[in-house]
């Protein structure tokens, strides 16, 4: 398909006041294609065709689906037609802007609307009139209508952004000013329509938008995201698709901690798929970046991508993952972080999915290509894997379980000491999982730390100078009894110096303890697990 129609197939549809006409809705589809120059060309850049349409899907869905509350909203809103003769009578308006709105109003569709702002004259007073109006009348009602009439005027010709900007720069002031603003208002409509105009100037025209503006801009869009109940926060989202397709925005939304909180929001948020497609479109974009992409996979994003492949029940959110995790092995210019992720890709079990979804045939050709490459070059990877490779990535992404490597004598007789490399990295790391909400991380962590200090000789006075000995000894009252018994075997093998029972006879029984954690508690067995003596 063609996304490049020439100019003029892309003018003079017509639209009612309040909906785009269903036969409409392909031109309305290219006009969004011509529009998104930027992101068109990062998309075909690397052959993402599937993901350009589902976001020019969105971004039309966002201006004709019913379901869209935004969009609910605007229609209803259009419907009351706002009394511009009281607002002259007050001399709330002047004559030339109540002359300008009246006749915008009156101009039924694009061509005329475009004619009417022909002029220089005529596209001066336009901005001044918008902005003007913006910044200052506090009518909920009326503020609403005035940003409908703006997001229409930018939705039907992007390049009217200009408009603001000559204003605006001409009269020494921010073109965001107004709509910044409005950001801290009680209406969420009101709220949420200044945002989506903010991004559409800033993702428009010649200029980029630069701090204070961008930075206040991130930073409210960031908290939109993991505001409880926000009714709005898929156009939140959407604005954030918009502006981190621009390489210029990418950082700046770092630097407020924007990346950490999609990943959280991800992680821990009961998302709806639209939202999980929308989020992970945001990490996909952000990957394009090299370096940004290296300090990405430093914040456990791998584990939250598995988790969504695993559950997903939409294409759209299969194609987006895969793309983003294809992404992680090719953006990093390290080979060091790209084999990272890859051993990351593998503990959290990508691989085994990949190879069940290939057992489906695809009909999206993007979606087949990625599974191929992700699959050649994770299996590749597998073969050379040791053990060790294995193990760091459990400790890295905080995913520990029973593998082999834990009770493997051999292991931990030659992989011991790696634990002290790089300031006692893994060892911190280790110690830290201690504090793991989830019994079963919190026992085999436990578990490691006595293999440790079993295996290295100074482990012990290592443990110590980390605070590791104090949070071993607070798991001893935890309320899982298989935490309990790992924690008794560790203490045991760091500080213990008499006792009834040795470490490696209590050992020897704990397979058997962590099949059947019940006994743990039995009378029988308390009798024998006497409190050691530190």
């Amino acid at each position: 398909m063609n996304h490049r129609p020439p100019a003029k197939q892309l003018r003079g549809f017509k639209m009612t006041k309040y909906a785009i006409k269903e036969e409409q809705h392909d031109q309305v589809l290219q006009v969004f294609m011509e529009t998104a120059q930027t992101y068109r060309r990062l998309s075909t850049a690397h052959r993402r065709t599937s993901i350009v349409d589902e976001f020019v899907k969105d971004q039309r869905m966002g201006v004709v689906a019913v379901n869209s509350l935004l969009h609910q909203k605007a229609l209803d809103i259009k419907q009351q037609n706002v009394n511009w003769a009281s607002y002259k009578q007050m001399h709330m308006i002047t004559q030339d802007d109540y002359q300008f709105l009246t006749s915008y109003e009156q101009a039924t569709n694009a061509e005329a609307r475009t004619k009417l702002l022909s002029t220089e004259q005529a596209r001066q007073q336009c901005a001044k009139t918008l902005c003007s109006l913006v910044a200052n009348i506090s009518k909920d009602q009326t503020v609403q209508y005035l940003l409908i009439l703006i997001d229409d005027m930018l939705e039907e010709s992007p390049d009217r952004v200009d408009l603001f900007r000559d204003y605006t720069r001409k009269h020494k002031e921010s073109v965001y000013a107004p709509f910044l603003d409005l950001l801290g208002r009680q209406d969420g409509f009101i709220a949420n329509m200044a945002a989506r105009i903010i991004a559409k100037i800033a993702c428009n025209g010649r200029l980029r938008m630069e701090d204070p503006d961008l930075s206040k801009y991130l930073i409210w869009l960031r908290n939109q995201l993991k505001l409880p109940n926000n009714e709005y926060v898929q156009s939140a989202a959407r604005c954030l698709q918009m502006m981190l397709r621009i390489d210029d925005y990418r950082k700046p939304f770092d630097a407020v901690n924007g990346i950490n909180t999609i990943v959280e929001v991800l992680r821990v948020g009961q998302l709806n798929f639209q939202m999980q497609y929308q989020c992970t479109f945001c990490l996909w974009v952000l990957a394009f970046n090299g370096p940004l992409c290296a300090r990405m996979s430093q914040m456990n994003i791998v584990p939250v991508l598995a988790d969504l492949l695993t559950q997903s029940q939409k294409e759209k959110v299969t194609r987006i993952v895969l793309a983003t995790l294809r992404n992680f092995l090719e953006k990093p210019e390290e080979p060091s972080i790209v084999r990272e992720n890859s051993i990351n890709m593998i503990q959290c079990k990508v691989l085994k999915n990949l190879v069940n979804l290939q057992q489906n045939p695809r009909e999206d050709p993007d979606v087949a290509e990625d599974i191929t490459y992700l699959v050649e070059k994770l299996q590749i990877l597998e073969q050379d894997m040791s053990s060790f490779d294995e193990y760091v990535n459990e400790i890295k992404t905080g995913r520990l379980e029973w593998s082999p490597v834990h009770s493997s004598e051999k292991f931990w007789r030659e992989n011991a000491e790696k634990l002290n490399e790089k300031n006692y990295e893994l060892l911190k790391m280790l110690i830290s999982l201690l504090e793991s909400e989830d019994p079963l991380i919190v026992t085999v962590a436990a578990h490691d730390l006595g293999e440790y200090v079993r295996h290295y000789p100074r482990g012990k006075q290592v443990i110590e100078k980390l605070n590791g000995k104090h949070r071993v000894m607070q798991l001893l009252s935890h309320g899982d009894p298989n935490v309990r018994y790992e924690a008794l075997l560790c203490s045991r093998s760091s500080w213990s110096t008499t006792g009834s029972i040795s470490a490696d006879r209590l050992r020897t029984n704990s397979k058997t303890s962590r099949k059947e954690p019940a006994e743990v508690n039995s009378p029988s067995t308390q009798s024998v697990l006497i409190e050691p003596k530190i």
